[in-house]
């Protein structure tokens, strides 16, 4: 698939061919990488080709800029709802891979500042890791908003009492890097100048293991937040009967091929 003729405003996207690894890059720095109206049918978009193409196995989302990875909602521009309150929509929906059903796994790679609606980009995705001055906070209720949609998505991460802590600080406390990787808010934190490259490391590194096996894997442990214990298992049984002969089939296939035996990289915090 060919992306030349997709031009994008607010994001960078790109394909590398040779491990599989899709690279979408927040490219609003001057607007501390927060989202507007076109950004999220960017994204909405970008997920979408890369659900269909077969080519890619698993993305990189990171953010352009060093001061913040994002700022949430662009507030300086309206973002377009109806009239009707009844049909305001959520912003996260299109900022969702989850939501694009797009189940190649994601890393999240987060560096400076994350707050408000750049906990969207947290929440949605599978691997988030972050560089040594990234801050995490919630700024909602410090200006008087209810912070209420972020925190859903926040608390399947770090659990209840992390999550009201964040939302209810505000700006009054801003969770570091140290504490974001003791509360499981990131799994890894590196040096600034090495946090993209670890990123595409990683995806690299999941993007050759067989797309039916680690697609298949992501979609199972989502759904499963949904559901009740049992019903979650019944259903990842399905899901195992249904991706298991594929994967194996796909490992297979590639047996001959070097990419997809990548060597297992060393774990350092």
């Amino acid at each position: 698939m060919s992306y030349e003729t997709f031009a994008f405003e607010t994001i960078l996207f790109e394909v590398d061919s040779t491990d599989h690894v899709a690279t979408i890059t927040l490219n609003r720095p001057e607007r501390l990488n927060a989202f507007d109206r076109t950004m999220c049918d960017e994204l909405t978009r970008a997920w979408r080709l890369i659900k269909l193409d077969d080519s890619v196995n698993a993305v990189v989302l990171r953010a352009a800029g060093e001061r913040a990875f994002s700022a949430g909602l662009d507030i300086t521009k309206p973002y377009g709802q109806p009239d009707s309150v009844w049909h305001h929509e959520d912003p996260g929906e299109a900022l969702s891979p989850k939501w694009q059903k797009m189940w190649k796994p994601v890393v999240c790679a987060v560096q400076g500042m994350c707050t408000a609606g750049g906990f969207y980009f947290v929440n949605e995705a599978d691997v988030v890791i972050c560089s040594s001055d990234a801050t995490f906070f919630d700024s909602h209720v410090s200006t008087g908003l209810v912070s209420a949609l972020e925190p859903i998505g926040l608390r399947r991460r770090v659990g209840l009492g992390e999550t009201l802590r964040i939302a209810l600080m505000g700006n009054d406390e801003r969770v570091c890097a140290e504490t974001a990787l003791r509360i499981g808010l990131v799994s890894e934190v590196v040096s600034p100048g090495l946090l993209w490259a670890r990123a595409h490391a990683i995806a690299a590194t999941i993007a050759a293991k067989p797309p039916s096996a680690t697609q298949g894997t992501v979609k199972a442990i989502w759904e499963s937040l949904d559901k009740p214990y049992r019903a979650a298992l019944d259903q990842g049984l399905i899901y195992t009967r249904l991706g298991n002969s594929l994967g194996k089939a796909e490992l297979a296939a590639a047996s001959g091929d070097g990419d997809r035996h990548a060597k297992p990289e060393p774990r350092i915090r």
